[in-house]
């Protein structure tokens, strides 16, 4: 049948690529001129299953209440008039109890897993390539309090399976050995050597050429502006003033579903969460990580792409905002400069920023709505690149009507 998949992000993009491979005709529709040039384009570059889970945690109000007024702040509440993010702050909260938590993460972790599986069969199969490593993911701590958490974190992984080693500092040197020149003190840190690191961009780029050179066509600068209904289906979308009709639609839209959502009586508890990143050549390769660092202590991550560093970090809530903070770009600055002095020429790092698909819980929404040929794969926050192949393969197993891997 004819499927539509509304965005072209890294969840587009692979919804796309697996509804193609199950035989389907396929068209894909997004905004922008390409594909991944929103959320997917200037992210961490981990693939990070390890870390998956919710945001909403115990503590997690008291904390950023403590953070309003730090600028640079790892979660930074912008208040505004309202509603949307009012009542998305509201259903955080109530989140942040230890039972919702360990439930969310639960499930987080299962998708999050599952598609790291899809994404090395992917790469199998295709011979995809993306500036991509799998050299693990190396999470550091600054203070004994993170340690501390760390080692909570190691004993929820130990139960969900996942290969991981707390290691003392000198031990977190022995991983990353440019971190011998860093600014930053360390008290331990929590190794997760089964993660990957790539550029969701290129990846996005390559399976997008992939999908059609297997038949899927895309369908560039077409903003769509409506999904058509028709009694309790959908028909079709409006792109520009162009009908295209089809047996079923798929809204891969990121933050921005509400938009297409509302008109049909439908919602999502989905929110714009701003991220920001920084991107520059690497100038000595000894000085900078082997594979990816998560700071615990700024919530920054930094990743080898290539011959390229990445940087991202930063939760903002402040709607579509689209305004770059000086105080924050800095700040991201002088902490990656921190942990690696001697990397790269700092002062000429690109910056960018992009929204995540944030719900209250953390966890994606991937399932058929009340109208029964449109779907959703949506609300994959801080974890799309994570979760996307695993989400897309889900959403194709939907569509056909088939129980998905995860049932």
């Amino acid at each position: 049948m004819h499927v539509i998949v509304i965005g072209a992000g890294v969840v587009g993009v692979t919804s796309a690529w697996y509804l193609t491979r199950d035989g389907h005709e396929v068209t894909v529709i997004e905004a922008r001129e390409g594909v991944a040039l929103e959320t997917s384009f200037g992210n961490a570059g981990g693939i990070c299953p390890g870390f998956a889970g919710p945001w909403a945690a115990p503590g997690m109000p008291l904390k950023a209440l403590g953070w309003l007024f730090r600028e640079n702040a790892p979660l930074k509440i912008r208040p505004r008039l309202d509603a949307a993010q009012w009542a998305w702050l509201a259903r955080f909260t109530r989140n942040c109890t230890s039972e919702r938590y360990a439930a969310n993460k639960t499930q987080m972790q299962r998708v999050a897993h599952f598609s790291k599986a899809c994404l090395v069969d992917l790469r199998a199969e295709t011979g995809i390539r993306y500036d991509d490593g799998t050299g693990g993911i190396l999470q550091i701590f600054c203070t004994d309090e993170e340690a501390a958490g760390g080692a909570r974190a190691a004993h929820i992984l130990q139960d969900l399976g996942v290969p991981h080693r707390l290691l003392t500092p000198a031990e977190a040197l022995a991983v990353e050995p440019s971190l011998a020149r860093s600014t930053v003190s360390l008290s331990g840190a929590l190794h997760l050597p089964a993660d990957e690191t790539g550029d969701c961009h290129l990846f996005c780029r390559d399976l997008a050429r992939l999908a059609e050179a297997h038949g899927c066509r895309f369908l560039f600068d077409s903003p769509v502006s409506a999904v058509l209904r028709e009694g309790d289906r959908v028909a079709g979308v409006m792109a520009g003033a162009t009908r295209i009709e089809a047996d079923a639609v798929v809204l891969a839209t990121g933050p921005w579903a509400n938009r297409l959502l509302r008109p049909l009586g439908l919602s999502l508890p989905i929110y714009p969460v701003k991220g920001y990143a920084l991107t520059c050549e690497i100038t000595d390769t000894e000085a900078a990580p082997r594979s990816s660092v998560m700071d615990e202590h700024s919530k920054v991550m930094v990743t080898r792409l290539g011959k390229r560093l990445r940087a991202a970090g930063v939760a903002e809530l402040a709607g579509f905002d689209p305004s770059m903070r000086p105080a924050v770009l800095n700040g991201l600055r002088d902490r990656v400069a921190a942990l690696f002095p001697d990397a790269a020429d700092f002062a000429t790092a690109e910056f960018w920023h992009g929204f995540r698909p944030m719900t209250p819980e953390g966890a994606s929404r991937v399932e058929r709505t009340r109208l029964p040929n449109l779907f959703l794969n949506l609300g994959h926050g801080s974890n799309g690149w994570t979760q996307a192949c695993g989400t897309g393969r889900m959403l194709a197993d939907l569509v056909a009507g088939r129980e998905t891997c995860l049932s």
